[in-house]
């Protein structure tokens, strides 16, 4: 079956503004003949008429040919803006970027990376989804994230990776708590203290490990979903937390309570935040746009740490 190209369809789609084939022409930037040559092809294809040709009275579109043109109109609009979707000559970009974030760290990576680039970008549309290994990394599969943001811990294969950060755990406590008067405090020191576990994949997993290769076992005292609140429970004298250290990390609680932050050692499971996308993917140009403009911002703000 015969396909309309799409010159084709830019050339009936500016027939209904013009009474006469010769404006039109001009218009298209093509010989009159030639134009009315392709009118013919397209009608061949369509099996009827859409418009009247006459000398004497110019060119008039048919009903079927003002719905061929409507229609026509609506695919080479569609089909420019998918053009201003990808690198143009001038090397600017327009279009979608999708990035997620994993929860812990979300509020201090997210709004940095974000700052300032609408500035640089203001073609290009940001999307952001927050959520654990369990929602990330399937949604990269599935094409639905351009790429995520992640700590490279108990990563599956077959995912190509860029640093944005290196990080290492901190022990986080109520500043009255004893070994807050330390530098730096040990896992042994911590074991018989009630920890206050922040539950996500793989942050409960590395934690485990962490005290299991130091052959310890860690008080669990609460398992909650969400660092804000290990940070409010922290700030309230309920235990000690084992959180990644993050830029943007004021050391109080959401609700302005203090919490005092110290090194742990040794171990202290060194990792690094890290950009992933599927080996089988290419990173498009918006989003290594995105994804330089936010390692700028991590190591600017790592800097004013």
């Amino acid at each position: 079956m015969a396909r309309f190209s799409l010159r084709q369809l830019e050339l009936l789609a500016e027939l209904p503004r013009h009474s006469t084939l010769g404006s039109a022409a001009a218009e298209l930037n093509i010989s009159e003949s030639a134009l009315s040559q392709a009118i013919t092809s397209v009608e061949r294809i369509a099996g009827e008429q859409l418009c009247v040709r006459r000398k004497a009275h110019g060119v008039r579109m048919t009903p079927a040919g003002q719905y061929f043109a409507a229609k026509a109109a609506r695919i080479v609009a569609d089909a420019d803006e998918l053009g201003d979707s990808f690198p143009r000559s001038d090397g600017s970009l327009r279009g979608p970027v999708s990035m997620g974030c994993f929860a812990s760290f979300a509020s201090h990576v997210v709004p940095s990376i974000l700052e300032g680039f609408r500035a640089v970008q203001p073609g290009i549309d940001v999307s952001v989804s927050v959520g654990t290994h369990d929602d990330l990394l399937p949604a990269l599969d599935s094409g639905e994230l351009d790429f995520a943001l992640v700590y490279d811990l108990l990563l599956p294969s077959g995912f190509t990776k860029h640093t944005l950060y290196q990080t290492k755990l901190e022990v986080v406590l109520h500043p009255e708590h004893p070994l807050a008067a330390q530098d730096s405090i040990t896992l042994a020191e911590l074991e018989s203290e009630p920890l206050v576990n922040y539950e996500s994949e793989p942050s409960t997993e590395n934690t485990r490990r962490l005290f299991a290769e130091a052959e310890l076992n860690p008080t669990i005292a609460y398992s909650l979903p969400q660092v804000v609140l290990v940070n409010a429970m922290i700030g309230r004298g309920l235990g000690y937390g084992l959180l990644y250290a993050r830029p943007n990390n004021p050391p109080h609680t959401l609700d302005g309570l203090p919490v005092a932050i110290r090194q742990l050692t040794p171990p202290n499971s060194p990792t690094s935040v890290v950009a992933i996308w599927p080996r089988t993917s290419t990173l498009g140009p918006r989003a290594a746009a995105l994804l330089e403009h936010g390692k700028l911002a991590m190591d600017a703000a790592w800097s004013r740490n």
